[in-house]
């Protein structure tokens, strides 16, 4: 066979091939189409190549090197094909590919309103010098309770208003030393922050907490606070206010009214709760004081040299508040009705 018909049937070969290829319309008739053309078999180009041994010693380096681009030139033909039809890697036709109708843009995700709530939280904070403080979900007794001033005796400790976690052997029991918890509050953060730190400290912690409340329109077992702390020389109750008054018109409004009401922590004296105004009720969100002298020895403050407040804000409700949603079940029911208005 001379060299110049070896090429010329190579030539017809390509030719056919990607008509054949082209005029195919789902996954069957492509791979007959296939086996025809580039079958190991019993494929045309098979049978082309076996004619290299008719061909002038001389001239095979030349009819090789075109079979070989013969060869590429019908895969890319067929390749296209494949992916015309919507074929994935492993052959099969994507169900969920529909070839006539019009391209359109991924739907992309954003970030979570609570997630959204807390970097603005933050960046409010940031603003009046408060930075960013972090701690564990997982925390002993002394953190969670006895460096806070909280007693033995006090119903915050109780067993079944906390997630306390199995452990084996010594402080298997709730609340004895060696046994631990989820958090039930991010207080927690304050007095690992304290316990690394002379003061002056401004700092401020997000996170989770958890406590095992029934779900309702108000409640939830997770839930996120915001922890504030400022220890330094003569800090007053003048400073607090001042503090939360001016983070709430930053974040809901200038118009928004807030109340503060006499009430009582163990880990602060005197205490407040927060409250907001809200669709015709007055809402809490949070409470706060001037951190009680027992907290500030627990941690090798001289409470007389020093004075501080600290706060804890419910962020769930504070992003409720701020986008009028009225159920706080909404933020975890994972529907994407409700998340894609955010």
């Amino acid at each position: 066979m001379s060299l110049q018909d070896f090429l010329s049937s190579l030539d017809s070969l390509v030719a056919d091939a990607s008509r054949a290829f082209e005029a195919c319309s789902d996954a069957d008739t492509l791979e007959e189409a296939r086996v025809q053309y580039l079958g190991q078999k019993s494929g045309a180009l098979r049978d082309i190549q076996k004619q290299m041994g008719g061909i002038d010693p001389a001239d095979r380096k030349t009819a090789g090197m075109q079979l070989n681009q013969s060869k590429t030139a019908i895969q890319d033909a067929f390749n296209e094909a494949k992916s015309r039809l919507g074929q994935n890697e492993d052959g099969g036709i994507d169900s969920t590919f529909d070839p006539s109708l019009p391209g359109h843009h991924p739907v992309l995700g954003h970030v979570h309103p609570i997630t959204q709530t807390i970097e603005h939280l933050m960046e409010i904070m940031g603003r009046m010098g408060f930075e960013a403080a972090e701690g564990p979900e997982v925390e002993d007794p002394w953190h969670n309770f006895v460096a806070l001033n909280i007693p033995e005796d006090h119903p915050a400790r109780d067993p079944l208003d906390n997630f306390y976690l199995a452990t084996a052997g010594k402080g298997s029991v709730p609340g004895e030393e060696g046994s631990q918890l989820l958090r039930s509050q991010t207080s927690t953060v304050q007095i690992r922050v304290m316990e690394d730190k002379q003061p002056p400290i401004r700092v401020i912690s997000l996170g989770r907490v958890y406590r095992p409340d029934a779900p309702d329109a108000t409640h939830f077992p997770m839930f996120h606070q915001m922890e504030g702390l400022l220890v330094d020389r003569n800090v007053t109750m003048a400073n607090l206010k001042t503090v939360l008054r001016v983070f709430a018109e930053n974040y809901l409004g200038t118009d928004v009214e807030i109340r503060f009401r006499p009430s009582f922590f163990p880990f602060t004296e005197p205490s407040v709760e927060v409250d907001f105004y809200w669709n015709g009720n007055w809402v809490e969100f949070g409470g706060a004081g001037m951190v009680d002298p027992n907290v500030f020895e627990a941690v090798g403050y001289d409470p007389d040299e020093y004075s501080g407040f600290a706060f804890g804000l419910g962020v769930e409700r504070l992003c409720m508040r701020r986008h009028g949603i009225t159920d706080i079940r909404d933020l975890y029911s994972g529907d994407l009705r409700f998340l894609k208005q955010f």
